[in-house]
């Protein structure tokens, strides 16, 4: 097995995705066009998306990070909107996206163009939180991109597989169809709730920071493929058990999350960009597969795709948005004023990704029986490709200066750094009552210093987060915090030359070296959080 292109590929896309945080351009954009232009280089092998890798490899560790920075609570408070995106927009979008299809394209059978609409469905959970982390979008709206990114591929590789089903011939019914997607979505849903709280249990019991960590890299392939081996929803199984690990973190042993946290942006990371630059590289593969339809035709028929897929979601979004506001006053007393803007946003940002492509390529070559080509099959791959093409790059160029366009109110710095503070004031006196308490008891007895150090710790813990309120160093332009963590940073670099001198004076051995420059390391990385 030839290593050197997979290399090739992680090595060249984090290159660029780091390049693209010097840009104004989002990483996801520039990853897609310079795959574009790489896949025409000479030398450069062909990247073909297998859906054997992609769904069941790459997908669960992407959901899982997703749905693990999420908030359970936010997402609950927005759950009728999520709700009417993640399930009834995508619905709503295959059978209008597939009867456009069969509209357009001469002698395609509907069920072939419905198996189209299925794969275009949904937006990208990569890519909509991508976007959306990037430009700043409000709370509300960012939870319910995420939210429906989360959910909708549930939704659409259900239909995909029901419309699938039909197309080649297996004797699909709509009763069928129905009862295959609430199995899907039911059944997902109880692998989760019965795989969360064992899996939350060993990762509280299990106290070796190493085993916990691999336990976390397996969570998603296992939640993943334990729902996928009874048909029913892997992807609904990975997001149910990453929002209860999430929201249920706090009980995790500290070295545990601070390994976890590094170990899972890393793998994050490397996974989407390796998905954009993968996006690109199927350019080659998708035109050498076209065939008949070329030029004109093909571009025609791309471009009137496109344009019915960013209609659909409009005409969903809006509709979806106002109605059961017009007809419910809970729903608009719970959900609070709601102007134009915010589903404007919600319907154009509607970008779709390495799912569509993933599932295009799942399509078989062949129909029921082996006999008959699937209709249309590299047409089909080719308005996956330019649909995912046409939305990553019109959508998410635009968006960014559409907001900035609409003046969405940004975020209350100072109203957000005084519920901080007073959270940390109240979690201080309740850590001070418990100082108290621990050290009347005489098996508690620590010397003065000892004892004056942890209320000092205690203090400027408190006191950290008012003094980012305060005025900046009229000398240095430093806020009192970046001193403070500059100067911990001085010292603790100057105890590290130390103990490197004594090394190399073979005073201390390595090993030794190394267990002090680890306490080093967790003390700046106090010193760091404690003044952020």
């Amino acid at each position: 097995m030839d290593v050197m292109p997979l290399l090739l590929l992680v090595a060249g896309s984090a290159a660029i995705a780091a390049a693209a945080r010097r840009t104004p351009v989002p990483a996801p954009l520039l990853l897609v066009a310079v795959g574009l232009v790489v896949s025409y280089v000479p030398g450069v092998p062909d990247y073909t998306l297998d859906p054997h890798i992609v769904l069941p490899l790459i997908l669960p560790p992407l959901l899982h990070t997703a749905a693990t920075d999420s908030s359970y609570l936010d997402l609950r408070a927005q759950l009728r909107p999520v709700a009417m995106l993640s399930v009834g927009y995508v619905l709503f979008a295959t059978f209008v996206v597939g009867w456009a299809l069969y509209l357009i394209v001469p002698d395609l059978p509907l069920t072939a163009a419905l198996v189209f609409g299925a794969v275009v469905a949904p937006p990208d959970a990569v890519a909509a939180t991508a976007v959306a982390r990037r430009v700043g979008l409000p709370s509300r709206i960012t939870t319910i991109l995420q939210g429906e990114s989360l959910l909708n591929d549930a939704t659409a590789i259900t239909a995909y597989r029901v419309a699938l089903a039909a197309a080649v011939g297996e004797g699909a019914t709509w009763a069928g169809g129905i009862g295959e997607f609430l199995v899907a979505a039911v059944g997902g849903v109880l692998f989760g709730l019965v795989l969360m709280a064992p899996i939350h249990w060993l990762r509280t019991h299990v106290k070796e920071a190493l085993l916990q960590n691999t336990l976390s890299l397996l969570i998603p392939f296992v939640a993943y493929a334990a729902a996928e081996q009874v048909h029913a929803s892997g992807v609904l199984a990975v997001v149910v058990v990453a929002l209860y690990l999430g929201h249920r973190a706090w009980e995790v042993d500290f070295a545990t999350r601070l390994q976890e946290e590094a170990v899972w942006k890393m793998v994050a990371f490397v996974l989407e960009s390796a998905v954009f630059a993968l996006i690109g590289l199927q350019l080659p593969v998708v035109l050498r597969g076209l065939g008949e339809y070329e030029g004109v035709e093909a571009a025609w028929y791309a471009v009137a795709v496109f344009l019915v897929v960013v209609a659909a979601r409009f005409v969903w979004v809006y509709p979806a948005t106002f109605l059961p506001r017009m007809m419910s006053a809970r729903i608009r007393e719970r959900e609070g004023r709601l102007t134009w803007k915010g589903p404007f946003v919600i319907a154009w940002a509607g970008m779709r990704g390495v799912v569509s492509l993933a599932i295009a390529f799942s399509i078989p070559l062949t129909m029921h029986g082996g006999e008959e080509p699937f209709p249309q099959r590299n047409l089909i791959l080719f308005l996956t490709f330019t649909t995912v093409i046409g939305t990553l790059v019109v959508q998410g160029l635009t968006l960014p200066p559409l907001i900035r366009l609409l003046k969405f109110p940004g975020r209350d710095a100072q109203a957000e750094t005084l519920a901080e503070a007073n959270a940390q004031a109240q979690a201080s006196r309740a850590a001070e009552r418990r100082l108290d308490e621990l050290l009347s008891d005489e098996r508690n007895a620590l010397p003065g210093p000892l004892a004056d150090r942890l209320r000092t710790v205690l203090e400027r813990r408190r006191n950290a987060v008012w003094e980012r309120l305060g005025q900046a160093n009229p000398v240095t332009g430093e806020s009192v915090d970046d001193t403070y963590r500059r100067l911990s940073r001085e010292m603790i670099s100057a105890e590290r030359e130390v103990f490197v001198r004594l090394r190399d004076g073979r005073y201390i051995d390595d090993e030794m070296l190394r267990t002090l420059l680890r306490r080093l390391d967790l003390e700046e990385a106090a010193a760091f959080r404690e003044a952020a």
